[in-house]
Parts: C-alpha cells; structure tokens; sequence
C-alpha cells in the first residue's frame, strides 16, 4: 500500500511573521514565523485543495531537520496519517476536517506537553517523558526551543489568520488527564516511529467507561480508537449483546447524529444473525465500518450466545458442535455484508483450552477461504488472545487484512499487547492492514439483497 509521506522541500520562502498572517502554500514552499520559540500557542485556519497536504514544524532549525511536525492532510480513512497527526509520535488516521473547507486549528506546547485542536476538538495530547524512545530516523524529534515553519508538501495549501504568541513557562494543559507513557518498555511508541497504523478498531463504551475517559486514554496511549454499539435489530428481553444495542432505525440515526462528529473512528458491530437486514441500506453506509463474529449459532432451531456458558448445550459430540460452528461462521460471512471478522476463531468455555486440537487446519481453512472470498478482514483479538499465531500466519499467506480491536468490558482493557506481539512473531507489516477504504460491504449487501429479490 502506498503511504503517505510529507515531504519537507527546501525553498525560498516568505519574510517571518509573529502577527496575525493570511498566505498559501505551493508544493515545496516554506512559510517560516518569525524569531525563536519554548513554549507557545499557534491558531490559524486552513484550507486543503483536495488531496493536498502540508505540515508545521517547531522547536526545529531552518533545514527542518529537528523537532517536531504536525500534518495537515484530509481524505477518507485509507491509512494515510491525517490533520492534527503529530507525526511519528501520535499518527491520526481520520481526519476531522474536509478538503475544500476552512478550519481552525491549535498547536501549542507547554512546558513537556504538545497538544493539537482540530475544529476545536483535542486530537493530541502527548506528553514527552524524561526518557522518550526514538529510532534512527527520527532521533532529534525532540522538545527544546527553535523555530515554527509551514511546510508546502503537495497540491495547495492556504491558512489564514495565523498567530502565534510565546507562553510564560509553567502554564498546564488542562486535557493532560494522564501520566506520561513509560516510552522505554511500550511497544506502540516503536510502531508509531515507524508509521504502523496503531487503531483500535473495536471498542466499546461498557462498565466505568466514557467517552471522556476513552478520549484521554487515546490521546495518551497514541492509540485510535474506533468505539461503537452493538446493532441487532428488532430484539426480545435477554436477546443480544451487553451495552448500547441499537434496535431500529430511529434509533440508529438519533445515535448517528450524536457521534458523526465526535474524534473517533465511528462503527457498528453488526450483532446477532439479523442485523443486516433490520437497518435501512443508507443509515449502515453512514458508518465508518461494520463488523461481526461467529460467537451466534443456530443449534437445532435455537440461537446460541456461545459466550454464555449456560447456553452451550453439548448434546452432540465435541467435534460435530465444532463442525456446527464452523458451518454457521461460514453462512454468516457468506451472508452478512460485514468489513471484518471479530473475536475471530472464538470457542466456548468448555471446550476453548482444547483450541489448537479442535481448530484443525481443514476448519481453519474453511474459515480463511470464506473471509477471503467475500474481501473480510481477520481481527487480532486484545482480548481473547485469537486467532493463534499459527492461524494469523496461515490467514497472512493468503493475502488477508487484519484489524486490531479489544472488545472491552470497561476501562481496563490494555495497550493491544497480544496484538503488537504478532506483529513481531507474524512479521505483519502496515500493507497487511485493513482500513475503510478497502470496504465493499456496500456493493455486496447491494448485490445479495438483488439475488434475493430475482428468486
């Protein structure tokens, strides 16, 4: 996949500016404020031609060859790192803003703490510690004092009313909620150094957690979130998932509007066997993605919750309930337009210890062709510790995409640790990730729901 790289070009540039400013950039100009700065507060407003981009330097030198970056880059989530990002620190991949509108935005730095403000919302809040980490590459991206410089990358660029004023030391940013990250032994600041899409895609507003508290906990772990509820359909008492369940349309749109503009990836978790067909074709594609699971099986007429211990009933041997879970997986992704497997490879409590012996390569592969056959990405699981390295290598010969997700109970669920260790062990690299861009739920719901019709 190709990845978006801004590219600083050194050129002859505008005389300095501490004042308000109105100026574009073209590809390659440079639009430096004028005198040195610690901490400050920089405002402004931009505007992107489509698919343009550019950056804002600081506590950097003339060749920009030091400090920090903050990318302005707009587009639908497609892995490129977009407006607000603190580049290689805390890479953002949806951006707030639309190419061909004007938007505010703030960057400031006190005292240890960045923060960036797109559109008035905090996008970054990053605090470097005593002991941050960086590669080679990016070794001198680091606090201290130097200049503010805009940056032209391609396409054009313009900003207005642009300020810039230095901050007496000692001022605190009221969003720094959390202490620092221990950068020495975290694993997502070494995938952040080197551009690896850190998402999150499967989150849950559940127990203690709220958006406030996710929003915090995003910004300080340089991790995106993508937090969602649960959409069922029309649903009995004791039906369904735990949390936010959405049942109707009206409730779908009423959730939409309260969150299209939040600073989160917005999805659905396409819940039970119905969901697909209960919600209108229009309200689903408003949603950044859609995923589902396998953990609902028809056993003899009778919808099981295969998290429920009590409702796993083995009345048939272990292996023919295996081969059951494998059939119903496969209609579900032969049949339900989602983005991506979750909580994939999932077994039930009494019989998951025996996983490696009952996930035999013939179902494994089962489940592999059908994901791949309907371009279904495989999710790495925080939370369950699946698929199996084994699985996941299986899964990257065949060319799939994978997602990280959680699936929390509330606000302890972690740094994706199991996920950043197949990343290791599985040599899973940036291009092997599934962003929204590569969806085709639409086109395929469209052309079940006409083969249904022509029956």
């Amino acid at each position: 996949m190709k990845r978006f790289l801004i590219v600083t070009i050194l050129a002859v540039f505008a005389v300095a500016c501490t004042s308000v400013k109105d100026f574009e950039l073209q590809p390659g100009a440079m639009q430096p404020m004028r005198g040195t700065y610690s901490d400050f507060m920089l405002s402004g407003e931009a505007r992107l031609d489509d698919g343009a981009d550019a950056s804002v330097w600081f506590h950097t030198d003339g060749d920009c060859g030091k400090g920090y970056q903050v990318l302005f880059h707009n587009g639908p989530i497609d892995g490129t790192r977009k407006t607000g990002s603190l580049a290689s620190v805390r890479n953002l991949y949806r951006s707030l803003a639309n190419d061909g509108e004007w938007f505010p935005f703030e960057i400031a730095v006190r005292g240890n703490n960045i923060s960036v403000k797109v559109k008035g919302t905090d996008v970054v809040c990053y605090t470097e510690p005593e002991a941050p980490y960086r590669n080679e590459l990016h070794k001198d991206m680091l606090l201290g004092s130097g200049k503010v410089i805009f940056s032209g990358g391609s396409g054009k660029v313009a900003f207005r009313k642009v300020a810039i004023e230095k901050l007496p030391a000692g001022q605190h940013n009221p969003a720094d909620s959390l202490p620092p990250v221990d950068e020495q032994t975290d694993d997502i600041i070494r995938l952040q150094q080197e551009d690896f899409p850190v998402i999150d895609y499967h989150v849950h507003l559940k127990g203690d957690l709220t958006q406030e508290m996710a929003h915090a906990m995003s910004m300080n772990y340089g991790i995106n979130y993508g937090i969602g509820p649960n959409a069922y359909g029309p649903k009995k008492e004791g039906e369904g998932g735990s949390g936010l369940v959405l049942t109707s349309d009206e409730e779908m749109e009423a959730y939409w509007q309260s969150v299209k503009n939040w600073p989160f990836m917005r999805p659905l978790q396409g819940d039970g066997r119905k969901w697909s067909r209960s919600f209108s074709p229009e309200l689903l594609d408003k949603f950044d993605y859609i995923f589902t699971d396998g953990m609902y099986v028809y056993d003899h007429g009778r919808l099981v919750r295969l998290w429920y211990p009590d409702e796993v009933r083995l009345e048939m041997p272990v292996q023919a309930y295996m081969d059951l879970i494998v059939d119903e997986t496969v209609k579900i992704f032969e049949n339900d337009p989602a983005d991506f497997s979750a909580n994939a490879f999932y077994l039930p409590e009494v019989f998951a210890g025996d996983f490696e012996r009952l996930w035999t390569d013939e179902r494994v592969d089962r489940v592999l062709k059908v994901l791949k056959d309907n371009n279904v990405a495989l999710e790495i699981s925080a939370r369950y510790l699946i698929p199996s390295k084994r699985i996941i290598q299986k899964a990257k010969a065949m060319g799939l995409k994978f997602t990280f997700g959680t699936n929390n109970k509330d606000s302890n669920f972690g740094r994706l640790e199991y996920c950043t260790e197949m990343v290791r062990e599985c040599g899973i690299t940036a291009d092997d990730m599934w962003f929204p861009s590569m969806s085709t739920r639409s086109e395929r719901m469209k052309a079940r729901d006409a083969a249904e019709k022509q029956q």
